[in-house]
């Protein structure tokens, strides 16, 4: 089985070695065995591991199936749209977008392969149709391509940030603002592989948010992404003051999690906003909060009750 990728834009004048394992996730030896042996090229011309990759090229790789313990699915995950070119799911907390090295638990694209949904064979392997990701922590709308042409345009569309997604979040404290953008440059921290910070040497990032309600512990926000960077919203918000409940690799207050219930971070992908890639009429698709995130709100909502009936009831005094 051979998998078609057309050449990344980050990578696009980086050695064929180099970009083959990146796309592939192996490392660069496994990256030159492949090309050497003719299982890694790109379709049209003859190329070296060491020639560097060009804008329009295609790459061809044939992969080896290996027997592995079926992956769970996720039977919680629903379908919010569907049509012959795409599908957009609404994942669930503790699924991630992907296989990857060291995760055993259910994925967005082996549980719609599984429920027989096909999916385009382009893009790298084991990533087949997803042009965009979700965090496993995090909830909400995920768009998938079925078709090779959806998965050229919408490619194009999330690259060249055409697609607006709104993501909400509850975040500690009282933003001073009722909206704002925060412009800021995220990169991987030096302190762990697993998170990442706001540094000169990162990736532009920009992230603009407006207020939906305040609790005076806790804002909630409607936020729309420019980019999409890894942890974006996260990092974000902990950088300017106001880490998202529950999310204490970021900075989220410990005990304001426990009185809410919650075991994650306050976040969802709420809406996605784009142009069909084969109709090109505008195409708005919703979610609603899961379970443990409107139990969580409410409770938050019935906490700010009771302190303003107390402050009230105390001014009277």
């Amino acid at each position: 089985m051979s998998t078609i990728i057309p050449a990344p834009d980050a990578l696009i004048g980086k050695r064929f070695d180099v970009a083959v394992a990146k796309m592939m996730g192996i490392s660069r030896a496994k990256a030159t065995e492949l090309i050497e042996t003719g299982q890694a090229r790109v379709i049209g011309r003859d190329i070296h591991k060491s020639a560097t990759l060009q804008a329009g090229d295609t790459v061809e790789i044939d992969v080896r199936e290996e027997r592995r313990e079926p992956e769970p699915v996720s039977n919680e995950m629903t379908i919010a749209y569907e049509d012959d070119d795409i599908v957009v799911v609404d994942k669930p907390v503790g699924v991630a977008a992907h296989a990857s090295v060291g995760w055993t638990g259910p994925t967005v694209l082996g549980s719609l392969i599984q429920r027989g949904v096909h999916i385009t064979s382009m893009g790298a392997a084991g990533r087949q149709g997803i042009v965009s990701r979700l965090d496993v922590g995090t909830s909400g709308l995920m768009l998938v391509c079925k078709s090779d042409l959806a998965y050229k345009e919408m490619r194009r569309q999330f690259s060249e940030h055409e697609v607006k997604k709104t993501y909400h979040a509850l975040v500690q404290g009282n933003l001073k603002e009722d909206k704002a953008t925060i412009e800021a440059p995220i990169g991987r921290a030096k302190v762990s592989d697993f998170r990442f910070t706001v540094t000169p040497a990162g990736k532009e990032a920009v992230t603009h948010w407006d207020v939906m309600e305040r609790f005076g512990e806790a804002t909630l926000a409607s936020i729309n992404l420019e980019t999409g960077r890894t942890h974006q919203i996260r990092v974000h918000f902990s950088s300017i003051g106001h880490p998202l409940v529950g999310d204490p690799m970021y900075g989220a207050n410990p005990r304001l999690s426990q009185a809410l219930g919650l075991e994650r971070q306050w976040l969802h992908a709420m809406e996605l906003e784009f142009r069909h890639p084969r109709t090109h009429i505008n195409t708005v698709v919703t979610s609603r909060y899961p379970t443990d995130l409107q139990h969580a709100l409410e409770t938050e909502r019935e906490r700010f009750a009771q302190r303003e009936h107390q402050r009230l009831e105390s001014s009277r005094g």
